[in-house]
């Protein structure tokens, strides 16, 4: 039961979210009618009404590729002995 709960909060907030970003833009276009009930010695007899119609538009997501230069770094691997030179080298320098 509390998954189903969890379920239909994340559909309101995912329609809310769209809606609110512009995603999704729902207009009413009939709205609803509830049915004429009568009741009566026989029974309950209802009769009419009517649901209502929605038009939804969603805004469409287009995916592709382009060429793209990427510059990446180069990177330096020194062996140990190196990295030690090149630190007693640099002290040895007068600045």
């Amino acid at each position: 039961m509390r998954a189903i709960l969890f379920i239909l909060i994340l559909v309101v907030v995912a329609v809310l979210i769209g809606v609110g970003t512009g995603f999704l833009d729902i207009n009413q276009t009939r709205p609803a009618q509830a049915p004429d009930v009568a009741a009566n010695g026989a029974g309950v007899t209802a009769s009419g009404g009517q649901t209502p119609a929605f038009d939804i538009q969603t805004g469409s997501v287009a995916v592709g590729t382009t060429r793209a230069n990427v510059v990446v770094p180069q990177v330096e691997v020194r062996p140990p002995n190196e990295q030690g030179n090149a630190v007693a080298n640099a002290a040895q320098q007068p600045q």
